[in-house]
Parts: structure tokens; C-alpha cells; sequence
């Protein structure tokens, strides 16, 4: 592996997480909000990292070249979806605009402690990829100081 391939992994580590805390702002953001465009209340959204590879990885394909050297490729975001597991949560305030016939409003299904928490964890890991990325320049910036 040279040592771009480490800065173009260690790049699209930094580039995922920043979109994660992204979405993550975006939860936050939304917590209160009972009515979004469609008429519905604001659900969580999440974000799965898969791996970024070259063309089409199927079992058989890393069977065949199981001899070969595999470079990792770095990560990038595979989706974002609604969270549509965790349940909606019910408060009772008869007063909201949104309350439904029982008195009952639906607000988005976001966790703030989860939140913070998921925000913390990326921000440690954005700043373990700069931390990466920093350590392979100088170690390319020593190989171009002992080449003189």
C-alpha cells in the first residue's frame, strides 16, 4: 500500500463522519418538530458506513483472488435511512395544534442523550482519521527529507 492510498483512506473516514455529524445536528435540530412536509412528525435519521471498493465485490470475487494483495479502499456512507424501530414518542398536551382526539401529541422518535453520544463518537473518530492522516504526511515529508 503506498502512502496516498493512506491519505485517500484516511480522507474518506474524515469526509463520512463529517456527514454523519451532519445528520446527526440534523436529529438534534428536529427533536420538537410534529410537522414536517407531509403532515407527519420528524423521524431519526441513520447513517451506515459500508466499504469503499473498486467494482463489484461478491464472495467468489475475493475467493478468486484470494492470492492477491487486498488495499482497502476507505469507507463511504451505503445509506441513510428513517429509524423506523424506535417508537414515536406520545406526550399528553391537549393544547398543541397537533394533538390527536385524545389529547395526545407524536413527537419526532430522536434521543438527545443518543445523540450526544453518537456525536461524540464521531467527532473521536474524525479526529483519530486526521490524527492518521497527519502522522502518514510526516511520514512521507521524513522519506522526502532523507531522499535529499
Amino acid at each position: 500500500m503506498s502512502i496516498f492510498n493512506s491519505f485517500n483512506i484516511n480522507a474518506s473516514g474524515m469526509t463520512a463522519e463529517r456527514y454523519r455529524m451532519d445528520i446527526i445536528a440534523e436529529n438534534v435540530a428536529n427533536a420538537q418538530t410534529t410537522r414536517t412536509e407531509d403532515g407527519t412528525p420528524y423521524r431519526r435519521k441513520v447513517v451506515t458506513f459500508e466499504e469503499r471498493t473498486e467494482g463489484a465485490q461478491t464472495f467468489s470475487s475475493f475467493l478468486g483472488s484470494a492470492s492477491e494483495k487486498f488495499n482497502g479502499q476507505g469507507v463511504r456512507v451505503g445509506k441513510l435511512t428513517e429509524d423506523k424501530w424506535t417508537q414515536m414518542n406520545m406526550v399528553y398536551d391537549p393544547s398543541h395544534p397537533d394533538a390527536d382526539e385524545n389529547g395526545y401529541v407524536t413527537y419526532p422518535n430522536v434521543n438527545i442523550v443518543t445523540e450526544m453520544t453518537n456525536l461524540i463518537d464521531a467527532s473521536r473518530s474524525y479526529e483519530a482519521n486526521a490524527t492518521a492522516f497527519n502522522a502518514s504526511k510526516s511520514i512521507a515529508m521524513k522519506g522526502l527529507e532523507i531522499a535529499q
